[in-house]
């Protein structure tokens, strides 16, 4: 299953509950066409995770997440070897120790003897695969999210830029592993650091930002089913209000829908500067912002 082209992308993706604007439509689609990564960013909570999960939906794909974060390495990302059950399979075969060595006359024969079998013992057997690995060894082709990239080491972004470019990775005790499918590939930043110039040139740049207001409108209506029209328009209007103030955290979408859920949950059904003041707390990250909301709600709710 495949995009035909980017008007088919933008309406599978809105079936498959993410409405997205033309560009990030076309971006996918080209992503899809090329086989190229796309680099997604954007401040938080805006809808770039949500957006890998809706092309893995679209394109009835499993989605395969890695979360990033500070001292991730390729052991965690990639692969690692199953210690405890090398010591388990060695302990039950070590009558057979005694056959590979009996007939050597010295030392060194008999340690040449076991090391031309450590292949046994370093193979698929024995290895446990991590989201990469797991990306490029599926008989079916996947989508693969590196959540939050940004959060990772330098040295970890380094690592990465084998699988980006040539989709493959080097296991030393195994040798290069192709992808048997090309997954379809996205990074997320919250621009927690900046991205290398090698990362950037590997992928198509997609930056999602706060969504006009009939598309934040739609977004609400298709999440949170049961608003009224009135009420939704009302909570979008002073969302954006909120967000031209000097904030630590500006609200994003995620902000949005659970305002609107809350307000559906105290039944609601009209803003006003009490309301808003008493549901703040599901907006606001932090008190000094939330100060900051309430001394300007005159300008927020009219």
């Amino acid at each position: 299953m495949s995009y035909k082209n980017v008007e088919d992308t933008q309406q599978r993706l809105e079936k498959s509950g993410y409405i997205p604007s033309r560009e990030i439509a076309t971006v996918v689609f080209l992503a899809q066409a090329t086989q190229k990564p796309v680099l997604i960013e954007g401040p938080a909570g805006v809808g770039k995770t949500e957006l890998a999960k809706a092309v893995a939906r679209s394109l009835g794909r499993d989605l395969i997440r890695l979360q990033c974060y500070e001292g991730l390495d390729e052991a965690k990302a990639l692969y690692e070897w199953e210690y405890a059950k090398q010591l388990l399979y060695t302990q039950m075969v070590k009558d057979r120790i005694n056959d590979i060595i009996c007939a050597t006359a010295t030392l060194t024969e008999a340690v040449d003897q076991i090391a031309a079998q450590e292949d046994a013992f370093f193979s698929d057997r024995f290895i446990q695969p991590r989201p990469l690995l797991q990306a490029i060894s599926s008989e079916k082709p996947v989508v693969l999210l590196l959540d939050e990239v940004d959060k990772s080491d330098p040295e970890f972004e380094a690592f990465l830029l084998e699988l980006l470019s040539d989709f493959q990775v080097s296991i030393p005790e195994l040798g290069t592993r192709k992808a048997v499918q090309i997954p379809f590939v996205l990074l997320t930043s919250n621009n927690y650091r900046d991205m290398s110039d090698a990362l950037k040139r590997r992928c198509i740049h997609l930056y999602i930002d706060y969504p006009a207001r009939d598309t934040e409108i739609a977004i609400v209506r298709l999440k949170i089913p049961g608003i009224e029209d009135n009420l939704c328009a009302a909570l979008v209007d002073a969302i954006r209000k909120i967000r031209t103030l000097d904030l630590k955290k500006s609200p994003s979408i995620s902000e949005t829908l659970d305002w609107a859920q809350s307000l559906l949950a105290l039944h609601i059904g009209e803003l006003s500067p009490e309301v808003v003041s008493e549901t703040l707390n599901v907006i606001c990250k932090y008190q000094t912002d939330l100060e900051k909301v309430r001394k300007n709600l005159g300008r927020i709710v009219s």
